[in-house]
Protein backbone atom coordinates (compact mmCIF):
# COMPACT_ATOMS: atom_id res chain seq x y z
CA UNK A 1 0.00 0.00 0.00
CA UNK A 2 1.08 3.37 -0.92
CA UNK A 3 3.27 5.45 1.96
CA UNK A 4 0.96 8.80 1.96
CA UNK A 5 2.34 10.46 4.65
CA UNK A 6 5.97 10.18 3.03
CA UNK A 7 4.77 11.08 -0.48
CA UNK A 8 3.23 14.14 1.23
CA UNK A 9 6.42 15.27 3.10
CA UNK A 10 8.17 15.14 -0.06
CA UNK A 11 5.59 16.90 -2.48
CA UNK A 12 4.86 19.71 0.18
CA UNK A 13 8.72 20.19 0.55
CA UNK A 14 9.32 21.08 -2.88
CA UNK A 15 6.49 23.21 -3.29
CA UNK A 16 7.01 25.40 -0.51
CA UNK A 17 10.84 25.81 -1.81
CA UNK A 18 9.54 26.47 -5.05
CA UNK A 19 6.99 29.17 -3.62
CA UNK A 20 10.25 30.42 -1.96
CA UNK A 21 12.51 30.54 -4.87
CA UNK A 22 9.43 32.37 -7.09
CA UNK A 23 8.76 35.36 -3.81
CA UNK A 24 13.12 36.00 -4.08
CA UNK A 25 13.63 35.47 -7.85
CA UNK A 26 13.88 38.86 -10.03
CA UNK A 27 11.87 38.99 -13.07
CA UNK A 28 15.15 39.26 -15.00
CA UNK A 29 15.66 35.43 -14.67
CA UNK A 30 13.27 34.44 -17.09
CA UNK A 31 13.95 31.02 -18.37
CA UNK A 32 14.50 30.11 -14.85
CA UNK A 33 10.79 32.06 -13.71
CA UNK A 34 8.41 30.26 -16.66
CA UNK A 35 10.15 26.45 -15.34
CA UNK A 36 9.17 27.43 -11.95
CA UNK A 37 5.53 28.64 -12.43
CA UNK A 38 5.34 25.77 -14.59
CA UNK A 39 6.05 23.35 -11.80
CA UNK A 40 4.25 25.33 -9.17
CA UNK A 41 1.03 25.13 -11.22
CA UNK A 42 1.64 21.25 -11.77
CA UNK A 43 1.80 20.77 -8.38
CA UNK A 44 -0.98 23.66 -6.62
CA UNK A 45 -3.83 21.34 -7.37
CA UNK A 46 -1.83 18.05 -5.81
CA UNK A 47 -1.36 20.14 -2.41
CA UNK A 48 -4.73 21.45 -2.48
CA UNK A 49 -5.78 17.87 -2.82
CA UNK A 50 -3.82 17.01 0.01
CA UNK A 51 -4.76 20.16 2.24
CA UNK A 52 -8.38 18.56 1.70
CA UNK A 53 -7.37 15.05 3.23
CA UNK A 54 -5.20 15.81 5.74
CA UNK A 55 -8.78 18.18 7.03
CA UNK A 56 -10.54 15.09 6.79
CA UNK A 57 -8.36 12.89 8.64
CA UNK A 58 -8.26 15.59 11.32
CA UNK A 59 -11.80 15.64 11.88
CA UNK A 60 -12.15 11.61 11.45
CA UNK A 61 -9.79 11.85 14.52
CA UNK A 62 -12.38 14.30 16.50
CA UNK A 63 -15.05 12.11 15.83
CA UNK A 64 -13.19 9.62 16.97
CA UNK A 65 -13.21 11.37 20.58
CA UNK A 66 -16.78 11.97 20.26
CA UNK A 67 -17.30 8.28 20.27
CA UNK A 68 -16.08 8.11 23.89
CA UNK A 69 -18.88 10.19 24.90
CA UNK A 70 -21.31 9.40 27.28
CA UNK A 71 -24.11 10.39 25.50
CA UNK A 72 -25.85 8.36 23.53
CA UNK A 73 -27.18 11.02 21.27
CA UNK A 74 -23.97 12.17 20.47
CA UNK A 75 -22.17 8.66 20.00
CA UNK A 76 -25.11 7.83 16.97
CA UNK A 77 -24.15 11.27 15.53
CA UNK A 78 -20.63 10.61 15.35
CA UNK A 79 -20.86 7.24 14.15
CA UNK A 80 -23.32 8.57 11.09
CA UNK A 81 -20.83 11.61 10.12
CA UNK A 82 -17.60 8.76 10.60
CA UNK A 83 -18.86 6.80 8.17
CA UNK A 84 -19.58 9.54 5.45
CA UNK A 85 -15.84 10.79 6.25
CA UNK A 86 -14.74 7.37 6.06
CA UNK A 87 -16.17 7.16 2.26
CA UNK A 88 -14.88 10.73 1.63
CA UNK A 89 -11.18 9.39 2.36
CA UNK A 90 -11.51 6.73 -0.48
CA UNK A 91 -12.25 8.74 -2.81
CA UNK A 92 -9.88 11.45 -2.13
CA UNK A 93 -6.98 8.64 -2.10
CA UNK A 94 -8.26 7.89 -5.17
CA UNK A 95 -8.34 10.93 -6.33
CA UNK A 96 -4.68 11.47 -4.72
CA UNK A 97 -3.48 8.27 -6.31
CA UNK A 98 -4.23 9.68 -10.00
CA UNK A 99 -2.34 13.19 -9.42
CA UNK A 100 0.47 11.19 -7.89
CA UNK A 101 1.07 9.48 -11.26
CA UNK A 102 4.36 10.41 -12.53
CA UNK A 103 3.39 12.76 -15.24
CA UNK A 104 5.04 13.28 -18.61
CA UNK A 105 6.96 16.99 -18.74
CA UNK A 106 6.54 16.62 -22.19
CA UNK A 107 2.18 15.67 -22.27
CA UNK A 108 0.77 19.64 -22.51
CA UNK A 109 3.23 20.48 -25.60
CA UNK A 110 2.96 20.70 -29.19
CA UNK A 111 3.93 17.87 -31.80
CA UNK A 112 5.63 17.30 -34.53
CA UNK A 113 4.02 14.31 -36.40
CA UNK A 114 6.73 13.21 -38.90
CA UNK A 115 4.74 10.18 -41.27
CA UNK A 116 6.83 7.84 -44.15
CA UNK A 117 6.09 5.22 -46.71
CA UNK A 118 7.82 2.02 -45.87
CA UNK A 119 7.91 -1.48 -47.56
CA UNK A 120 5.27 -2.06 -50.23
CA UNK A 121 5.68 0.56 -53.02
CA UNK A 122 3.07 2.73 -54.39
CA UNK A 123 0.54 1.46 -51.69
CA UNK A 124 2.59 1.88 -48.62
CA UNK A 125 2.49 5.96 -49.97
CA UNK A 126 -1.01 5.81 -50.60
CA UNK A 127 -1.18 4.27 -46.93
CA UNK A 128 1.24 7.09 -45.84
CA UNK A 129 -1.72 9.93 -47.04
CA UNK A 130 -4.46 8.13 -45.54
CA UNK A 131 -2.33 8.18 -42.01
CA UNK A 132 -2.22 11.97 -42.55
CA UNK A 133 -5.66 12.28 -43.80
CA UNK A 134 -6.41 10.76 -40.35
CA UNK A 135 -4.29 12.94 -38.05
CA UNK A 136 -5.43 15.73 -39.98
CA UNK A 137 -9.05 14.79 -39.27
CA UNK A 138 -8.01 14.03 -35.65
CA UNK A 139 -6.54 17.28 -35.10
CA UNK A 140 -9.79 18.96 -36.37
CA UNK A 141 -12.10 17.18 -34.16
CA UNK A 142 -9.80 18.41 -31.05
CA UNK A 143 -10.18 22.42 -32.50
CA UNK A 144 -5.83 21.71 -33.01
CA UNK A 145 -4.04 23.95 -35.48
CA UNK A 146 -2.26 21.81 -38.19
CA UNK A 147 0.42 23.02 -40.28
CA UNK A 148 2.61 21.04 -43.04
CA UNK A 149 5.67 21.89 -42.60
CA UNK A 150 7.11 19.50 -45.43
CA UNK A 151 5.66 17.01 -47.86
CA UNK A 152 7.14 14.87 -50.40
CA UNK A 153 3.76 13.26 -52.74
CA UNK A 154 3.92 10.89 -55.12
CA UNK A 155 2.22 11.01 -58.66
CA UNK A 156 -0.55 8.53 -57.38
CA UNK A 157 -1.68 10.84 -54.78
CA UNK A 158 0.41 9.29 -52.09
CA UNK A 159 2.55 10.49 -49.47
CA UNK A 160 6.85 9.52 -49.48
CA UNK A 161 7.35 11.47 -46.55
CA UNK A 162 5.86 14.28 -44.69
CA UNK A 163 6.58 16.37 -41.38
CA UNK A 164 3.78 18.52 -40.04
CA UNK A 165 3.37 20.68 -36.73
CA UNK A 166 0.25 19.79 -34.36
CA UNK A 167 -0.65 22.83 -31.89
CA UNK A 168 -3.08 22.68 -29.18
CA UNK A 169 -4.13 21.89 -26.17
CA UNK A 170 -2.04 18.53 -24.25
CA UNK A 171 -1.08 17.09 -28.14
CA UNK A 172 1.45 14.85 -27.25
CA UNK A 173 -0.37 13.36 -24.49
CA UNK A 174 -2.81 11.98 -26.81
CA UNK A 175 -0.34 11.85 -30.25
CA UNK A 176 2.55 10.36 -28.32
CA UNK A 177 1.68 6.52 -28.44
CA UNK A 178 1.11 6.63 -31.86
CA UNK A 179 4.80 6.18 -32.73
CA UNK A 180 6.06 3.31 -34.01
CA UNK A 181 5.13 1.11 -37.42
CA UNK A 182 1.57 1.25 -38.80
CA UNK A 183 0.70 -1.98 -41.14
CA UNK A 184 -1.99 -1.91 -43.79
CA UNK A 185 -3.69 -4.70 -45.45
CA UNK A 186 -5.90 -4.52 -48.37
CA UNK A 187 -6.26 -5.09 -51.76
CA UNK A 188 -4.47 -2.36 -54.18
CA UNK A 189 -6.21 -0.35 -56.88
CA UNK A 190 -3.69 -1.73 -59.03
CA UNK A 191 -4.26 -5.51 -58.37
CA UNK A 192 -5.98 -7.42 -60.47
CA UNK A 193 -6.21 -10.67 -58.74
CA UNK A 194 -7.93 -9.27 -55.68
CA UNK A 195 -4.81 -10.81 -53.76
CA UNK A 196 -4.37 -8.94 -50.33
CA UNK A 197 -1.30 -6.75 -49.81
CA UNK A 198 1.01 -5.99 -46.73
CA UNK A 199 2.39 -2.64 -46.98
CA UNK A 200 3.24 -0.25 -43.70
CA UNK A 201 4.64 3.71 -42.87
CA UNK A 202 6.44 4.74 -39.87
CA UNK A 203 5.23 7.41 -37.71
CA UNK A 204 7.06 9.37 -35.39
CA UNK A 205 5.47 11.96 -32.63
CA UNK A 206 7.84 14.24 -31.43
CA UNK A 207 6.87 17.00 -28.50
CA UNK A 208 7.92 20.17 -30.33
CA UNK A 209 10.76 22.19 -28.24
CA UNK A 210 11.24 25.66 -27.29
CA UNK A 211 13.90 27.64 -27.04
CA UNK A 212 14.36 27.11 -23.07
CA UNK A 213 13.97 22.66 -23.92
CA UNK A 214 17.07 22.93 -26.46
CA UNK A 215 20.20 25.42 -26.26
CA UNK A 216 21.21 25.27 -29.55
CA UNK A 217 24.50 26.88 -30.08
CA UNK A 218 26.10 28.25 -33.34
CA UNK A 219 29.27 26.27 -33.40
CA UNK A 220 27.66 23.03 -33.46
CA UNK A 221 25.52 23.66 -36.85
CA UNK A 222 26.05 23.72 -40.04
CA UNK A 223 23.94 25.72 -42.14
CA UNK A 224 24.19 25.07 -46.14
CA UNK A 225 21.45 27.28 -48.60
CA UNK A 226 20.98 25.79 -51.93
CA UNK A 227 18.35 25.73 -54.41
CA UNK A 228 14.84 24.01 -53.65
CA UNK A 229 14.05 21.57 -56.58
CA UNK A 230 10.81 19.81 -57.95
CA UNK A 231 10.29 16.41 -59.29
CA UNK A 232 12.31 15.38 -61.51
CA UNK A 233 15.27 17.68 -60.22
CA UNK A 234 14.38 20.89 -62.04
CA UNK A 235 15.03 24.30 -60.30
CA UNK A 236 11.15 25.66 -58.37
CA UNK A 237 13.31 28.92 -57.54
CA UNK A 238 15.84 30.86 -58.92
CA UNK A 239 17.57 32.22 -55.56
CA UNK A 240 19.49 29.96 -52.71
CA UNK A 241 16.10 29.81 -50.71
CA UNK A 242 16.19 25.91 -49.37
CA UNK A 243 18.32 25.37 -46.37
CA UNK A 244 19.79 22.26 -44.90
CA UNK A 245 21.15 22.55 -40.98
CA UNK A 246 23.09 19.67 -39.41
CA UNK A 247 23.71 18.84 -35.85
CA UNK A 248 27.23 18.33 -36.06
CA UNK A 249 27.38 16.21 -32.49
CA UNK A 250 24.85 14.53 -33.36
CA UNK A 251 24.55 13.85 -37.18
CA UNK A 252 21.15 14.90 -37.37
CA UNK A 253 19.92 16.91 -40.94
CA UNK A 254 17.01 18.81 -40.97
CA UNK A 255 16.04 20.01 -44.74
CA UNK A 256 13.41 22.64 -46.10
CA UNK A 257 12.74 23.96 -48.83
CA UNK A 258 8.67 24.39 -49.16
CA UNK A 259 8.90 28.05 -48.52
CA UNK A 260 10.01 30.81 -50.99
CA UNK A 261 11.74 32.46 -48.23
CA UNK A 262 15.20 31.55 -46.73
CA UNK A 263 14.77 32.48 -43.55
CA UNK A 264 11.17 31.00 -43.29
CA UNK A 265 12.99 27.72 -44.28
CA UNK A 266 15.18 28.32 -41.66
CA UNK A 267 12.73 29.06 -38.98
CA UNK A 268 10.86 26.04 -39.96
CA UNK A 269 14.07 23.65 -40.22
CA UNK A 270 15.23 25.01 -36.93
CA UNK A 271 12.08 24.05 -35.01
CA UNK A 272 12.34 20.48 -36.29
CA UNK A 273 15.40 20.13 -35.27
CA UNK A 274 15.15 21.16 -31.43
CA UNK A 275 12.41 18.63 -31.54
CA UNK A 276 14.64 15.86 -32.80
CA UNK A 277 17.27 16.64 -30.53
CA UNK A 278 14.52 16.93 -27.50
CA UNK A 279 13.52 13.16 -29.13
CA UNK A 280 16.88 12.41 -29.09
CA UNK A 281 17.05 12.80 -25.09
CA UNK A 282 14.08 11.44 -24.38
CA UNK A 283 15.04 7.81 -26.41
CA UNK A 284 18.21 8.05 -24.50
CA UNK A 285 16.59 8.83 -20.93
CA UNK A 286 14.23 5.87 -21.77
CA UNK A 287 17.43 3.52 -22.66
CA UNK A 288 19.31 4.59 -19.46
CA UNK A 289 16.08 3.48 -17.42
CA UNK A 290 15.13 0.13 -18.53
CA UNK A 291 13.46 -0.57 -15.66
CA UNK A 292 10.95 2.31 -16.04
CA UNK A 293 10.85 1.74 -19.71
CA UNK A 294 9.24 -2.08 -18.98
CA UNK A 295 6.47 -0.38 -17.52
CA UNK A 296 5.51 1.89 -20.54
CA UNK A 297 2.92 1.04 -22.94
CA UNK A 298 5.17 0.22 -26.13
CA UNK A 299 9.27 1.40 -25.92
CA UNK A 300 8.54 4.41 -28.44
CA UNK A 301 10.97 2.63 -30.90
CA UNK A 302 9.74 3.80 -34.50
CA UNK A 303 11.24 -0.25 -35.55
CA UNK A 304 7.95 -1.32 -33.11
CA UNK A 305 4.89 -2.73 -34.89
CA UNK A 306 2.27 -0.85 -33.10
CA UNK A 307 -1.29 -1.67 -35.01
CA UNK A 308 -2.23 -3.27 -38.05
CA UNK A 309 -5.39 -1.81 -40.32
CA UNK A 310 -7.19 -4.56 -42.23
CA UNK A 311 -9.52 -3.82 -44.99
CA UNK A 312 -11.12 -6.53 -45.33
CA UNK A 313 -12.37 -7.37 -42.62
CA UNK A 314 -13.23 -3.46 -41.50
CA UNK A 315 -10.57 -4.26 -38.56
CA UNK A 316 -7.89 -2.27 -36.56
CA UNK A 317 -5.78 -3.64 -34.14
CA UNK A 318 -3.30 -2.25 -31.81
CA UNK A 319 -0.55 -4.84 -30.82
CA UNK A 320 1.33 -3.38 -27.54
CA UNK A 321 -2.65 -3.67 -25.79
CA UNK A 322 -4.38 -6.48 -27.52
CA UNK A 323 -7.49 -4.24 -28.71
CA UNK A 324 -9.45 -5.15 -31.75
CA UNK A 325 -12.09 -2.86 -33.05
CA UNK A 326 -14.44 -3.17 -35.72
CA UNK A 327 -14.73 0.66 -36.83
CA UNK A 328 -11.97 0.91 -39.73
CA UNK A 329 -13.85 3.82 -41.73
CA UNK A 330 -14.90 5.64 -38.89
CA UNK A 331 -10.93 5.43 -37.35
CA UNK A 332 -9.85 6.66 -40.58
CA UNK A 333 -12.12 9.51 -40.58
CA UNK A 334 -9.89 10.63 -37.16
CA UNK A 335 -12.25 8.94 -34.53
CA UNK A 336 -9.42 7.49 -33.28
CA UNK A 337 -9.87 7.84 -29.67
CA UNK A 338 -11.20 4.92 -28.79
CA UNK A 339 -7.77 3.44 -29.54
CA UNK A 340 -5.91 6.21 -27.84
CA UNK A 341 -8.44 6.32 -24.40
CA UNK A 342 -7.11 2.44 -23.65
CA UNK A 343 -3.38 3.43 -24.38
CA UNK A 344 -3.61 6.26 -22.14
CA UNK A 345 -5.33 3.98 -19.19
CA UNK A 346 -3.41 1.04 -19.84
CA UNK A 347 -0.09 3.59 -19.11
CA UNK A 348 -1.92 5.49 -15.81
CA UNK A 349 -3.10 1.94 -14.62
CA UNK A 350 0.97 0.78 -14.69
CA UNK A 351 2.61 3.63 -13.08
CA UNK A 352 -0.55 3.63 -10.58
CA UNK A 353 0.91 -0.07 -9.50
CA UNK A 354 4.50 1.26 -9.17
CA UNK A 355 3.27 3.51 -6.98
CA UNK A 356 1.83 1.28 -4.85
CA UNK A 357 4.34 -0.97 -4.53
CA UNK A 358 6.63 1.43 -4.05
Amino acid sequence: MINFDNQFSNILEKYNKIETSLNQMSNQDSDNLIKLNREYAELKPIVDKIEEYKNQKNEIQNLNELLKDNDPEITKIAEIELLEKKNLIKILEDELLKLLIPKDKNDKKNSILEIRAGTGGDEASLFAADLLSMYQKYADINAWNFEILSISETGLKGVKEVICNISGKNVFSKLKFESGVHRVQRVPTTESSGRVHTSAATVAVLPEAEEIDIDLEEKDLRIDVFRSSGPGGQSVNTTDSAVRITHIPTGIVVSQQDEKSQHKNKAKAMKILRSRLLDNEIQQKNKERSEQRKTQVGSGDRSERIRTYNFPQGRVTDHRINLTLYNLTEILEGKIEDLIKPLIAEEETKKLAEIKNE
